[in-house]
């Protein structure tokens, strides 16, 4: 009974530690552009290297084994990578530019190319005033 106690004492100490980590990241949604900063370690040194793309989804949202998906095009190639959301190799995510979609799962994205591939861009409130007039 002490061992269960103290295995969801050490849980709540680590969900403590994560949840503090949780709002220095953007608040961030399919369809958005990202530059997420990844440490790489390469023998004994390491560096920063970013990867920018298309955020396709976000899963498990709000509990500490949430993940997001970024697609990228390398010289005509598909790329994607999954991002634990809290991950310790994450140094830090940029939004880049905040995209207007009508899905939570942009699956659909992984198909296209070209400009069908396109997302347009979600107008913040001065900017859609100055366009209304």
């Amino acid at each position: 009974m002490a061992e269960a106690k103290k295995k969801v004492d050490l849980m709540k100490v680590a969900e403590q530690e994560l949840n503090a980590k949780r709002p220095s990241l953007p608040n961030f949604k399919p369809g958005d552009t990202v530059n997420v900063h990844v440490k790489i370690s390469e023998g004994n040194k390491e560096r920063i290297q970013q990867f920018q793309g298309v955020v396709l989804y976000r899963r498990g949202k709000g509990t500490n084994g949430e993940s997001f998906s970024v697609r990228k095009v390398s010289n005509g190639i598909g790329v994607e990578r999954i991002f634990p959301f809290l991950s310790p190799s994450i140094d830090k995510i940029e939004l880049i530019k905040a995209g207007k979609v009508r899905r939570a799962k942009l699956y659909y994205m992984k198909g296209r190319q070209g400009k069908s591939a396109r997302i347009k861009e979600k107008l913040s409130g001065q900017v859609a005033e100055v366009a209304a007039n």
